[in-house]
């Protein structure tokens, strides 16, 4: 069984953005420029992907289990 997963990166700096975009990255979990996490792939994740896109590269992947 395989599960999806994100990988994102935060690409542009949140500094001056809307309060309420700076805290969806904070609920993604991303904290500096450049950093990379990886995330479930569900329709929670992808809603707040969607609002702070501008600001974020997104790569799909799959893990092999």
């Amino acid at each position: 069984m395989s599960d999806k997963k994100l990988r994102l990166t935060l690409a542009k700096s949140i500094s001056g953005r809307i309060p309420v975009h700076t805290a969806t990255i904070a609920a993604l979990g991303l904290k500096r420029l450049n950093q990379v996490i990886e995330v479930k792939d569900n329709a929670a994740m992808r809603g707040m992907i969607k609002q702070v896109a501008y600001l974020l590269k997104v790569e799909e992947i799959e893990h092999a289990s």
